[in-house]
């Protein structure tokens, strides 16, 4: 995903009511998200839903690497060579 660009990215939502055809257009082209402002203050993020997947899917990758190395932490895990064997084992059936 693209970073946000300050000068830019950050919107009130009257502008955003005004324009969001084309808000949606601009966010679709750059990848970034957009900021959207209430009364001054930030209110909502909103992104391109390629971005938002992609996103998505690298955060259900690095939570299942903490799970991983969490259980092979506790001693949940099996070695490579047990692995490898059990792989032969089923490719030779």
């Amino acid at each position: 995903m693209q970073r946000v660009k300050l000068d830019t990215d950050i919107r009130p939502l009257s502008d955003f009511r005004a324009n969001v055809a084309s808000i949606i257009d601009e966010i679709r082209n750059t990848k970034r998200p957009l900021i959207i402002t209430q009364h001054g203050k930030s209110a909502a993020v909103m992104l391109d839903v390629t971005e938002y997947e992609s996103m998505m899917d690298k955060i259900e990758l690095l939570s299942e690497i903490n799970i991983a190395e969490t259980e092979i932490q506790n001693g949940k895990g099996i070695n490579h060579k047990d692995v490898k064997n059990m792989i032969y084992k089923r490719a030779k059936r």
